[in-house]
């Protein structure tokens, strides 16, 4: 078999087969070619069976990826091999051995909204009303237990995680599985946690898969949980030939359960493991590895790579001071103008930000540019379910005619105007030559007329809440009212805003987070239009969104790709805008309250997003930035202030010069390779402050009263440590907590 492909690293961990082995493999040092490989390199040169070979990763598209890649390589059968997932080998494991623990071969897999059906269950049978315990509170429990590999009765001990079984959501965790047994069914991270009890409680089912497997690749590493980490351990521990490959240094997941540790004790755990390291890049610029290396060798939690390459030096990475949020998006729309200009295609351009809210003001600016772009793993910001939601109160109270928008929010959020009542007054609306504002008015005002209908008296009370909602705002917009100001009047008037805070779920607070950026984009509109109403918003937003679809001219060069962050791992382009570094957005506000541990997270991912550029890097922050309605000045990241001067130049907007980056006009670290650049106050407004400070007292409904002794993360939040009058210490997220500050 020719290896020629493959440097000496590399090649190594292809024939090294037996044996446990770590890959270290650093941000494009051609990961998924070794992995691949290996597998054909056992496959054909050590003639293993594909029955005996086992590969695990986290995605369906990579394992897809991942078995295309190998059946173009291998000459033998490989219609037996396992390229699979940690939770698709789960299911196939107990759907073949369902009868060990009481299933069926046919049990159900809970989604979200299942699992929260049940839970709902729960309590409503214990008296415990959602509003004073939230589903979610005890689905984060839950999960929290399977992620740290928990079955009922299962005894774990970790320095750092301790299952508190007097805890009476653990009696609320017990009566949930029982539930879902009862129905013949489990959950996502019951699929792991059911495998592990399989195997715990009948040795020889797994001493079977032992003998079955004898060589074991995990890949990404760095992303399994405990309950993951333990199922590999315990499949591998007979023939030991377990290889992972992950990089400790793009472990950007834990708030999926994700555990770092998995990779810095694999040799605790494989005391005789041989240790690889890929540090051969094969992707960026030189001066973009040696920024990266030096910003990622900060972190403390890592095994230590030194990344390097080839490639040529590269153009300096850019770092753009902007005025503000909208000069920092029109400087990457001009950007990529200018890159398309000199030939470069448009979906080699990529922009990263650090959440999903931050998108609008990317997306206008693209969108006034006649850049064609698309939106990964997400959506639109015109197109978001709240956003449009939100628009059409908007575009009723300009314009009442429009029955297509009184439609789509009549019932949202519900009044108990079903589907049916509004076919009738629809169908009224067409007998009467009307339209669909003038019927509801009349029925509101004149309910005795419309009898036949047959509304009932709930109906017509929620037509009427309905209407007053419309046409105070419509008076406020005739008298020239603050745009904002009625936004904020359609916003919670209506029940909106209730309706998302009520439901304490990550999708929802994210849905919050893009109305109040929504409420930004009227506030600048307004303040740079003055003399304007609603109107010229809607129309200025339609315009915008309609530019993109009639320019054919650029519509062959491809589309520029926005991203999260988290979202761009595993991708690559030519050139990356990587914009809001600022403190308290790059790193987020909520890790600088958590300490050094999610400062480090940050970090790798600000590490991730530097090494998806290949070409050109431009690094973006503003001088002032609109976050939450609010005007801040945070001052710019931390991670820029590591990068040596030695590999960017500075620019400041609107003074036409870029910063001199002779080593002679920088102040230097007490380590000659890093600098801190120029001088700024960092956090000048501070991040929002916790609800439940240290030593505040507090009653739970459930437990009683009790005093704070830690609160990590900001207001919304946080993470509190509890001490109750019975000496006992719980752990709650405050947000689905019931919770009364005395």
């Amino acid at each position: 078999m020719n290896l020629d492909h493959l440097n000496l690293q590399q090649k190594e961990a292809v024939q090294n087969t037996d044996g446990p082995m770590m890959i270290l493999a650093g941000a494009g040092s051609g990961k998924t070619r070794t992995l691949v490989t290996r597998i054909t390199y056992l496959l054909e040169e050590k003639h293993v069976s594909p029955f005996q070979l086992l590969a695990l990763t986290f995605s369906n598209k990579a394992a897809k990826e991942m078995r295309d890649r190998i059946s173009r390589t291998v000459s033998c059968d490989a219609g037996a091999l396992q390229v699979t997932t940690f939770h698709s080998f789960c299911a196939r494991s107990l759907r073949n051995e369902a009868q060990y623990l009481g299933l069926s071969k046919n049990f159900t897999i809970y989604d979200t909204s299942e699992q929260k059906a049940v839970v709902k269950k729960i309590l409503s049978r214990r008296g415990i009303n959602i509003k004073e315990v939230s589903p979610f509170e005890v689905m984060y429990f839950i999960e929290d237990l399977k992620n740290h590999g928990h079955y009922p009765d299962r005894d774990i001990s970790e320095k750092d995680y301790e299952v508190e079984k007097d805890d009476p959501f653990y009696d609320m965790y017990l009566e949930y599985e029982r539930e879902l047994h009862k129905a013949n069914a489990t959950d996502f991270g019951g699929l792991i946690t059911a495998v592990i009890q399989l195997y715990e409680l009948f040795p020889d089912v797994l001493k079977r898969y032992q003998e079955r497997f004898k060589y074991l690749l995990v890949d990404e590493y760095q992303d399994t949980n405990r309950a993951q980490f333990d199922l590999v351990t315990k499949l591998a521990k007979l023939n030991k030939n377990i290889c992972v490959v992950g990089d400790e240094d793009q472990s950007i997941y834990s708030w999926r359960g994700a555990d770092i540790r998995n990779i810095l004790d694999f040799e605790s755990v494989y005391k005789d493991a041989q240790i690889l390291k890929l540090e051969q890049n094969y992707r960026s610029s030189k001066n973009i590895i040696d920024a990266a290396g030096a910003v990622i060798s900060r972190n403390t939690q890592r095994k230590g790579k030194d990344m390097w390459t080839d490639n040529p030096e590269g153009e300096s990475i850019e770092i753009v001071e902007c005025h503000n949020d909208k000069e920092e998006a029109q400087f990457v729309a001009e950007g990529m103008k200018e890159l398309a200009a000199g030939g470069e295609s448009y979906d080699e351009m990529a922009v990263f930000y650090r959440t999903n809210s931050q998108s609008r003001l990317l997306e206008d600016a693209l969108r006034t540019a006649n850049i064609p772009y698309r939106v990964i793993g997400g959506i639109k910001f015109y197109e978001r379910k709240e956003i449009k939601d939100l628009l059409a109160y908007i575009r009723v109270v300009v314009n009442d005619k429009d029955s297509l928008a009184i439609s789509r929010i009549i019932n949202v959020p519900a009044r108990g105007i079903g589907a049916t009542t509004l076919r009738k007054v629809e169908e009224e609306a067409v007998k009467t030559e009307s339209t669909l504002w003038e019927v509801i008015q009349r029925i509101v005002d004149n309910p005795e007329d419309f009898k036949h209908i047959r509304l009932t008296a709930r109906v017509k009370s929620a037509l009427s809440h309905f209407t007053q909602i419309i046409l105070d705002a419509k008076q406020a917009n005739e008298n020239k009212d603050s745009q904002q100001d009625i936004f904020e009047k359609l916003l919670h008037e209506s029940g909106y805003w209730e309706m998302l805070r009520a439901a304490k779920d990550y999708e929802s607070e994210a849905r919050m987070e893009n109305l109040q950026e929504l409420g930004t984009a009227i506030t600048q509109f307004e303040e740079a239009n003055e003399g304007t109403d609603l109107g010229g918003f809607l129309e200025t937003i339609t315009l915008d969104n309609s530019v993109v679809a009639e320019d054919e001219e650029t519509a062959n060069q491809g589309e520029v790709s926005l991203m999260t962050i988290h979202g761009s791992k595993g991708l690559e382009f030519h050139y990356v805008y990587l914009t809001g570094t600022e403190e308290n957005v790059f790193p987020s506000y909520k890790s600088m309250e958590d300490g050094d541990t999610a400062i480090e997270e940050e970090r790798r991912l600000f590490y991730v997003a530097m090494t998806r550029a290949m070409k050109r890097l431009y690094i973006t922050f503003a001088q002032g930035r609109m976050l939450f309605g609010q005007l801040r000045f945070n001052g710019h990241s931390r991670f820029i202030q590591e990068i040596p001067n030695k590999y960017y130049m500075w620019r400041k907007l609107g003074g036409g010069t870029q910063a001199n980056t002779s080593k002679d006009d920088w102040d230097d670290f007490a380590d000659p390779d890093f600098d801190e650049g120029p001088v700024y106050s960092i956090s000048t407004a501070p991040a929002p402050k916790t609800a439940f400070p240290k030593g505040s007292k507090v009653v739970h409904s459930l437990y009683g009263e009790g005093k704070i002794l830690a609160s990590e993360g900001p207001s919304g939040d946080e993470r509190v440590t509890i001490m109750f009058k019975d000496g006992a210490r719980k752990k709650f997220m405050a947000k689905f907590a019931p919770l009364t500050l005395i």
